[in-house]
């Protein structure tokens, strides 16, 4: 009995009990699956709006500054200590450094007896060294850290002994006067604390190495050193003529020759000015570019490589990515065959068709036409065949279609379709090319055109 109850035990199912969060939560995840599979699968078409725009080519280059200099060299071993401030013009007889042989006014120099203090114009000058040196920093130069703290301490010592030189009485009654050599520039220019081995070099000598900015060095003249007789003491750069040196290829060259004269642009200072434009090539093939001013000199006179960018005419139109720039066949028909339909003001041609029976008859088909020269159109390819044959209005003349031509191009968008436009490309580098605007079968400014014309096809609806 109690074993027959056993066997009558049914397990109990519970009931199904739906949860709304999960509901939603499956359909969402259903819809994330769906929205993947779609976007995955489906075809990619990205627009791009014209713009008005221009083309700034890379026209930056490193160029090399050539000077007439002359290096001016010590009549006698001691103690150099400058008093003409780098840059600044001196004339003949000027004095620029003295040699003490004692070593005594070096000593001298670092006391307070003369009142060794800088003024507020001396202090304006090393900010604005300090400003220009901050500014044109460049990590990959850590060297050029060391030219600014030459530069610098130069500088302050030149700056000092100029004040001292002011009470040049008090140095005659210190008692060592008769041990200095106060020495004068033989010549009227530029004073340069600094010799590289670039001083007498010309166009013709230069080659592709010294254009490595990596590899030069410039020994930078130290007040308070003490040098050798026949040393390097300054140099003078002698004339306001100066030029810069570049390297190019063939084309550029010729390109800049052609216009005689180029307006620099100096990245240091963002000062401009002409250069006169002449070429040399090595006897290795190297092609150099040499760049001719007439001023300016003064401003870069310590420096040997400049950062300059040549302001060359831009052309302006609408711009347009490379990528959306492609070229179509069409057929070629002389434009006595091209006509407008008698109940539209669309252009077509009168096509030659055949009846049921072979009897020869004319329709009329539309077709757009997408470019011309002075006696032919270039005609939609998608409804005319080759060996058709198309009739003169108001004559029995034929001509068979079989001529064909490539228009380059873009896709615009406008109208939700890919509608192919004939462009004139005036100027294009590795990324833009720009175009002609406002032509008569071609594109105007905020127009849509298909960003990469490579993802569509003549008349295919665009869905955005």
């Amino acid at each position: 009995m109690e074993q027959d109850r056993n066997n009558k035990i049914v397990k109990y199912r519970k009931p199904l009990n739906l949860n709304i969060g999960m509901v939603i939560f499956a359909v969402i995840f259903v819809y994330i699956i769906i929205c993947i599979f779609m976007y995955f699968t489906q075809k990619h078409i990205e627009g791009h709006q014209v713009l008005m725009g221009s083309l700034s080519t890379n026209n930056i280059y490193q160029g090399i500054a050539l000077r007439e200099e002359e290096i001016i060299t010590a009549t006698q071993a001691g103690y150099v200590n400058y008093y003409a401030r780098e840059g600044e013009r001196v004339g003949v007889g000027n004095l620029v450094y003295t040699l003490d042989q004692s070593g005594r006014l070096a000593d001298y120099l670092n006391t307070d007896v003369a009142g060794n203090t800088l003024t507020s114009k001396d202090l304006a000058e090393l900010k604005s060294e300090i400003l220009g040196f901050i500014n044109n920093f460049d990590q990959e130069y850590f060297s050029s850290v060391y030219d600014f703290k030459y530069t610098v301490q130069g500088t302050v010592l030149k700056l000092a002994n100029a004040n001292i030189l002011e009470n040049i009485d008090a140095i005659n009654q210190s008692g060592i006067a008769e041990l200095i050599s106060f020495c004068n520039s033989p010549d009227t220019g530029i004073v340069v604390y600094s010799v590289d081995g670039y001083e007498e070099k010309t166009i013709e000598q230069l080659t592709k190495e010294d254009f490595n900015a990596r590899e030069y060095e410039k020994t930078q003249l130290i007040s308070n050193e003490l040098i050798a007789e026949g040393d390097p003491v300054y140099k003078l750069s002698t004339k306001e003529d100066w030029s810069i040196v570049i390297m190019t290829d063939q084309a550029k060259a010729e390109e800049l020759l052609n216009k005689k004269f180029v307006l620099v642009r100096f990245l240091k200072n963002q000062d401009t000015s002409w250069g006169e434009v002449s070429t040399y090539t090595s006897e290795s093939g190297d092609i150099f570019v040499k760049l001719t001013f007439n001023n300016s000199m003064v401003t870069f006179c310590t420096d040997r490589f400049i950062d300059i960018e040549l302001i060359l005419e831009d052309e302006t139109g609408l711009k347009v990515p490379n990528s959306a720039i492609i070229e179509k066949e069409f057929f070629i028909v002389p434009k006595d065959y091209v006509t407008k339909g008698g109940n539209s003001n669309n252009y077509g041609v009168m096509l030659e068709t055949y009846k049921e029976d072979g009897t020869p008859t004319t329709e009329f088909v539309e077709t757009t036409i997408y470019g011309e020269t002075e006696e032919e159109y270039y005609l939609d390819d998608m409804v005319l065949r080759i060996g058709n044959h198309i009739i003169k209005p108001e004559s029995t003349e034929k001509y068979a279609i079989s001529k064909r031509g490539s228009l380059t191009g873009v896709y615009n968008i406008n109208k939700g379709y890919a509608d192919f436009k004939q462009i004139n490309v005036l100027y294009h580098n590795d990324e833009y090319s720009i175009v002609k605007s406002n032509t008569q079968y071609g594109l105007s400014v905020y127009d849509y055109i298909v960003l990469d014309a490579t993802t569509v096809v003549d008349d295919e609806f665009i869905y955005e």
